[in-house]
């Protein structure tokens, strides 16, 4: 009991940390960095594209050393690359070194999530797999409504940016520590390598559906984190709150409603796969509509990003422990294969959006992200996964 404790702990940690101020401080303090760095909208948006790639390139490198040395060695390197580029943004004065460690940070959330399929699967009796990883999976929202107060507190209160991203860094280097200690109790793992047969196996029927949920989801997700806050304004904004308060609020909303996904596995088991991603689906739905419709009003701007952490960390949930259901001898490699294909969904949701938005409106593109969530939900089946 105290390993799988320590084990959940150490994940939390490590999503807390890699998609909150990794991933996703980039936006929530680029009014800011805009200021420091002199930023142009342009230089702006490479540089998150960049981050991006490095989060994509990093999911392909965690496989590798999880086959060749287990998940000790992607979880503390992932970390020790939050550490080491928080703190470039923090101490720099130069863009491009500021830039190097945006993508550095953003490397974390690669390297560090899936590993814990892996370990879990090793390490953890069968029956407490889906808690686990479900509570891994929502550490995630802890670090983005952390980091979503922070950056609030920075806009509203002059709080000093750099000494909050020194803070990160210390915090994502005490997660490469602890996850030093409390992952060398993990089984010795053979070194393997990633023969065709596995791969082929990831192609198979079973797996399918996850990949369809996992594609739509990430098209509709990447609309909402790219455009939500150009929706609140292009509404008037919320009543009482300066423009660069809005992201915050946003974020700090979307984690308080992922904390939800703590209980993911438990609700399964309740009523069943099926129906637990018909639920979260028509949720997704409810949070597009609501930031179509309601994005000048407190009551369905805070709704509308609760519903969609809840959204996020409930499939989080489902993709880490259907994968770690469907190949245990292959747990992590699978479960990056789904987020491959997640943040796959990323990159194209926002281009189509920004196309489409070009022609018509933000309603409309929010609209349509909501009928095809609507789709996917009434069209998934669970027979075979």
């Amino acid at each position: 009991m105290k390993k799988t404790a320590s084990i959940a702990l150490g994940g939390a940690l490590c999503t807390a940390i890699a998609f909150g101020p990794a991933r996703m401080g980039y936006g929530l303090f680029l009014p800011e960095f805009r200021d420091v760095f002199s930023l142009s909208t342009s230089h702006a948006g490479l540089i998150a594209s960049s981050a991006f790639a490095a989060f994509f390139l990093a999911l392909l490198v965690s496989a590798h050393l999880v086959v060749r040395h287990g998940s000790r060695v992607p979880v503390v390197v992932g970390s020790l690359a939050a550490a080491i580029g928080m703190a470039l943004v923090a101490a720099t004065q130069s863009k491009l070194i500021f830039a190097a460690g945006i993508v550095l940070a953003a490397t974390s959330a690669g390297l560090c999530w899936s590993p814990f399929n892996d370990a879990v699967g090793r390490a953890i009796v069968e029956k407490w797999h889906g808690r686990v990883l479900s509570a891994v999976s929502t550490g995630t929202t802890f670090g983005m409504a952390g980091a979503g107060m922070l950056a609030l507190a920075v806009a509203l209160l002059g709080w000093d940016w750099r000494t909050i991203w020194f803070g990160f860094s210390g915090m994502a280097l005490l997660c490469a520590l602890y996850n030093l200690m409390v992952l060398r109790q993990l089984p010795e793992t053979t070194a393997s390598s990633l023969d065709p047969e596995k791969i082929k196996r990831l192609m198979g029927k079973a797996i399918r559906p996850v990949y369809w949920i996992a594609v739509s989801f990430g098209i509709t997700n990447g609309i909402y984190l790219s455009f939500a806050v150009d929706q609140i304004d292009s509404a008037g904004g919320l009543a009482g709150l300066q423009a660069d308060g809005a992201g915050a609020i946003l974020f700090i909303a979307f984690g308080v409603g992922g904390i939800v996904g703590l209980w993911t596995a438990d609700v399964e088991r309740r009523i069943d796969l099926r129906r637990l991603v018909q639920g979260v689906f028509l949720c997704s739905v409810a949070s597009l509509l609501a930031i179509a419709f309601g994005a000048n009003l407190w009551a369905g701007v805070i709704a509308s990003a609760a519903l969609q952490g809840l959204c996020l960390m409930s499939l989080s949930a489902i993709f880490s422990f259907v994968s770690q259901r469907l190949y245990p001898d292959i747990s992590s490699i699978s479960f990056t294969a789904v987020l491959t294909v997640y943040a796959l969904g990323n990159v194209v949701g926002p281009v189509l959006a920004g196309y489409l938005a070009s022609l018509s409106s933000l309603v409309v593109v929010f609209t349509g992200a909501a009928a095809l969530s609507l789709v996917t939900g009434l069209l998934f089946r669970a027979r075979h996964t």
